[in-house]
């Protein structure tokens, strides 16, 4: 089983989602996506200031297997990126819910959460 916290949602594409405060959300992959990947070599970050749709592609990751790309759980204005990954995409694996963190969108429509897996119902999609 993977081990995703359950403080988080999660988008059935393995993105998960942390709510920072009352409209700015947290976003990363999951253990289960970075596991699927294996060892992460580049992150393609989304620009700050950029606008992002809720379940539209948004940046990438390449891996020494496959290259993946990453969609926006919410929509909104990318409000900061972890420029970390730059210089250490192996963040993804070794920390994937802590250092690893992806982006930070200013949420347009925090309704939109409502539709994120919980931990547990993510934990089930993964194991099937």
């Amino acid at each position: 089983m993977s081990n995703n916290p359950d403080d988080l949602l999660y988008a059935p594409s393995h993105e998960w989602v942390r709510k920072l405060d009352e409209n700015t959300v947290e976003v990363g992959i999951s253990n289960y996506a970075q596991e699927s990947l294996g060892d992460v070599v580049y992150v393609e970050l989304p620009e700050v200031g950029s606008e992002v749709t809720a379940k539209e592609e948004c940046c990438a990751v390449e891996s020494v297997k496959a290259a993946s790309d990453i969609y926006a759980p919410v929509s909104g204005e990318i409000s900061e990126v972890n420029s970390e990954l730059d210089d250490e995409p192996e963040l993804l694996n070794e920390s994937p819910y802590e250092k690893g963190w992806m982006f930070r969108i200013k949420a347009s429509d925090l309704s939109e959460l409502d539709g994120l897996l919980s931990a547990q119902t993510y934990n089930k999609q993964v194991e099937e």
